[in-house]
């Protein structure tokens, strides 16, 4: 009986063993709602917008330039997904890093933010030579399939200050080094700097990331994010939206997201989605 029963604890124990997680991840640039954007204006191309993520279908994505009443009208039309984020400005009305999430497949935690300045825990706080409020939102996701944790952040550096943007990815790195090694972390966002091209690039690769879109094993698409709202200019060279990873990590697929609508676009950044397999060394 005793053998019996130590053959059952046994089963049960690797059983609970975690396994590979499987995790769709994704970075939009959804474009603030209140631009005054004509012809592309939020209210002409949320449905547009809706449709690219029931197409794609992500786990979980950053959002950036996210106001709350876009991410609550994404959820209103796409109730298997929440949303958590706070504005940069802590005003209540200001964009978000916010982080959208399948909520059956992955429970968050914990939660945080913290700002791209000389003091990361001091909200809205501005350094350097940013032209704007800077900030990161991250969260320690628990994936129930493969029974284990990951962390995913979300960040968008700023669009002028070249000392703001090598900063903020050091301030980002300096976090995320905070964790235990070989911890699974998923880093996304528009970067506002070229991959491959660019010094807040560098800063991030000599911090241990890995580039999904180089290391995929299928890749699909432009090597170009910024889109005007308009068609890819095949002649570019310049993914300024990243999805970069640390950690027992193997990519399957990275695509920058062309979907359209009769030639209109959902923002002004294509999408960029990636499948990332998590799991132990």
């Amino acid at each position: 009986m005793i053998r019996v029963l130590f053959a059952v604890i046994i089963v049960v124990c690797c059983c609970a063993e975690a396994s590979e997680m499987t995790i769709k991840a994704m970075s939009f640039n959804v474009r603030y709602g209140t631009a005054m954007d004509g012809e592309n204006a939020w209210m002409h191309r949320k449905d547009i917008l809706v449709n690219a993520f029931r197409e794609e279908a992500p786990d979980v994505c950053g959002l950036q330039e996210c106001l709350a009443f876009q991410a609550e009208y994404i959820v209103e039309q796409l109730p298997e997904y929440r949303w958590t984020g706070i504005d940069r400005d802590v005003s209540g009305k200001g964009e978000m890093t916010a982080v959208l999430y399948r909520h059956k497949a992955l429970f968050p935690v914990e939660t945080g933010h913290f700002w791209l300045s000389e003091t990361p825990d001091a909200p809205a706080s501005v350094s350097w030579d940013s032209s704007l409020t800077r900030m990161a939102t991250w969260l320690r996701f628990y994936h129930a399939e493969g029974n284990d944790f990951f962390y995913f952040y979300n960040t968008h550096l700023d669009h002028k200050g070249e000392q703001a943007r090598q900063k903020g990815i050091a301030v980002i790195c300096e976090h995320i080094d905070m964790l235990p090694k070989e911890t699974p972390v998923i880093l996304v966002g528009d970067f506002n700097a070229p991959a491959e091209q660019s010094r807040p690039y560098e800063i991030a690769m000599e911090n241990g990331f890995s580039d999904a879109w180089l290391e995929a094993e299928e890749r699909i698409g432009p090597p170009i994010t910024w889109s005007a709202f308009k068609a890819p200019d095949p002649d570019q060279d310049k993914r300024i939206d990243w999805i970069i990873y640390r950690g027992p990590v193997r990519v399957s697929r990275c695509e920058t997201v062309l979907y359209n609508e009769g030639g209109r676009y959902p923002s002004d950044h294509y999408p960029v989605a990636a499948t990332l397999h998590i799991g132990k060394d």
